[in-house]
């Protein structure tokens, strides 16, 4: 029992990982389009600015219930696909780097690095994570995880986070920036559907039983992710609540 509610709530933060932060991801790779000037990518980035952080703790909460009740399943991930989280890791800082970095010196050269690494750090976090879940789904369950040709499958998946990106840009967006996400063929919730059954897809070829904790563990991390789940889920709602409107002006990046 305390196994199949930590694998559901692992499935709940993966997803909700994905959906949300697939927005700002898509948003960060479709920048050089949505913005055509500084003064129009300073207001794409405010669209993503209030949300990024609180998206990245659904993927912290799903590598401690990883790590808590699924230890031997870190292991697992971790030996075959070594070279993914590595890069993954680097982009999620670089990323990250130039979202905060971008508005703190006011220099041509200096946002337009920034912007490079706003822009490559997304593509590079959508191509792995495109990576990874093929990976997965094609070897996770063989004990014979590695890069395989489920790394090169799952590269489409970068796209759909560019779509989901788009789709974001629409309900965030105001003037010329939402004129140009509109030009994208893209449906919000389709692309989060896309993102969830693949991640699902993913998680299913796992060897979950195996890889369990001890029962007091595996109990406690189960346990502790149902009562932070609702706390998470508040304050999300508090955030996208408090910032609904759309965005036409820049934000403190």
């Amino acid at each position: 029992m305390m196994e199949l509610l930590a694998v559901a709530m692992l499935a709940v933060f993966t997803a909700g990982y994905l959906v949300l932060a697939g927005g700002d991801i898509g948003v960060g790779m479709l920048l050089p389009f949505l913005g055509r000037d500084q003064a129009e990518r300073r207001v794409v980035i405010a669209s993503i600015a209030p949300f990024f952080l609180g998206n990245e703790v659904w993927l912290v909460s799903a590598a401690g219930i990883t790590a808590g009740a699924f230890p031997g399943l870190e292991h697992h991930l971790l030996e075959g696909l070594f070279p993914l989280f590595v890069v993954l890791l680097v982009a999620w800082v670089v990323r990250d780097m130039g979202l905060w970095l971008r508005g703190r010196v006011d220099a041509a050269v200096w946002r337009g690095g920034c912007d490079a690494a706003i822009v490559g750090g997304s593509w590079a976090l959508a191509l792995v994570w495109g990576a990874l879940l093929g990976s997965i789904a094609v070897g996770g369950g063989d004990g014979d995880l590695g890069l395989n040709v489920g790394s090169v499958l799952g590269l489409p998946l970068a796209v759909v986070f560019a779509v989901h990106g788009a789709g974001f840009a629409r309900l965030r967006s105001a003037g010329a920036v939402l004129e140009r996400a509109r030009r994208v063929p893209a449906r919000y919730g389709v692309s989060a559907a896309v993102l969830v059954v693949v991640a699902v897809a993913a998680g299913a070829r796992l060897p979950w039983s195996e890889s369990a904790s001890s029962g007091t563990a595996l109990a406690a991390t189960a346990v502790m992710t149902v009562v932070l789940l609702p706390l998470l889920l508040a304050a999300q709602a508090l955030v996208w609540w408090t910032f609904r409107g759309r965005v036409d002006s820049p934000s403190y990046l």
